[in-house]
């Protein structure tokens, strides 16, 4: 038996057999882009729901009837104004202990201007290219928050390292 205990724009709270809270939620997409330099380009924006700006990868909720690639396509060019090819890297579950969120990571190649995309009203972003071996280190050491989709990039990123990966991942100071 499931019962909706609360229903959202994003999201849905249900409760199946008088026991199991599930969060349902929409799936969602994010975007690895890299320039020629190797740094990895993120937006900072505020987050209410932990009461700090973050640093993520360019990111956004799949609307009704769209592909997960066009999603990408989308919010890469809503939020950053460039265009690419997109690779799907992988997808994953966010929290599958109680929410059913599906993010879907892209790898954007090739990138190019993307004019005559708006942004979504009311989104406060702010753009910047970033070193991973850097972002890693002030993610690990908890100068910059982020999301676990970002994480998951930059270690994408930082496995081409191959190798010298642990070194270059070592505990950043506190």
């Amino acid at each position: 038996m499931r019962e909706t205990i609360y229903q959202g724009r994003i999201l849905r709270l249900e409760r199946e057999d008088g026991r199991w809270e599930i969060v349902r939620h929409a799936d969602a997409v994010a975007v690895l882009a890299q320039d020629e330099q190797g740094r990895v380009l993120g937006v900072w924006q505020p987050r209410r729901a932990i009461g700090a700006r973050t640093w993520e990868l360019p990111a956004g909720l799949i609307d009704e009837g769209e592909a997960p690639h066009q999603a990408a396509a989308r919010e890469l060019a809503e939020e950053t104004s460039l265009a690419g090819e997109l690779r799907l890297l992988t997808r994953f579950y966010t929290s599958p202990g109680f929410s059913d969120e599906l993010v879907y990571l892209f790898e954007a190649h090739r990138l190019r201007p993307e004019h005559g995309v708006a942004a979504d009203p009311g989104e406060e972003l702010a753009l910047e290219w970033r070193d991973p071996v850097d972002t890693w280190q002030a993610i690990a050491s908890g100068h910059v928050a982020t999301s676990g989709v970002t994480v998951l990039g930059l270690r994408h990123v930082l496995a081409r390292h191959g190798p010298n990966l642990p070194e270059l991942l070592r505990e950043a100071p506190r």
